[in-house]
């Protein structure tokens, strides 16, 4: 199996892709150990601002030495240089807010998962031309739910993700995967500034397994 579509499997088979940025190293890694411990095994660490590339090489090297199959990823790829930045730091894969075509094309090319962010069915088209099969609907909180209901027909063959808007409650979650999605991307609604700020690790992993175990018994 391509390495592509073995992370596109790990996002799908636990429905939910966390992302997070923290300006400190440390609180970086522990929400990290957090998630993880709740039986996360892909996230997505946001490219946001100095310390990003920094925290995410400390990050690399702790997931390398206490959770081997973790696949840790990185949000808001706008550019080449950046995709080659995180590649070279041991990002596993890619994630943008826009469709980059260059970043897609690079990407393909080397059997790297990359899920670019679209608004419209122009830039699901372009993304879908170029190769992409794994489509981040951003923003989801201005799309909403009508949005992929109303399309998904028209993209059989593609995975649709939608990050922001989702939060942690049934009908939130339930409503977007009858329309149709394969996974949420849930940004602050489960890792809140809130948390981060008091370090509350415990929280943090707690609400991750009850989001975990919800979505395993909405699939079902």
């Amino acid at each position: 199996m391509s390495k592509s579509l073995m992370i596109s499997d790990a996002i799908v088979s636990q429905g939910i892709l966390p992302l997070y940025f923290n300006p400190d190293e440390t609180v970086s890694i522990e929400i990290l150990r957090a998630i993880h411990k709740a039986g996360i095994n892909a996230v997505e660490y946001t490219n946001r601002g100095e310390a990003a590339l920094r925290n995410f090489t400390a990050m690399v090297a702790v997931r390398n030495a206490e959770m081997p199959s973790l696949l840790l990823g990185v949000g808001t790829i706008k550019n080449m240089q950046q995709a080659h930045e995180y590649m070279a730091a041991g990002a596993d894969f890619l994630v943008s807010p826009g469709f980059v075509p260059d970043v897609a094309a690079y990407a393909i090319a080397n059997d790297i998962f990359y899920a670019p962010g679209c608004m419209t069915p122009s830039e699901i088209i372009a993304a879908e031309n170029a190769g992409v099969k794994f489509i981040k609907l951003f923003p989801g909180n201005i799309l909403g739910i009508e949005f992929l209901s109303s399309i998904k027909e028209i993209f059989p063959k593609l995975l649709f993700m939608p990050t922001g808007g989702v939060d942690t409650s049934r009908e939130s979650i339930e409503g977007w995967y009858k329309a149709g999605v394969c996974a949420v991307g849930m940004g602050s609604k489960l890792i809140s500034k809130k948390l981060m700020e008091s370090k509350d690790y415990a929280t943090i992993e707690s609400s991750t397994r009850e989001v975990l175990s919800l979505i395993q018994s909405i699939k079902k």
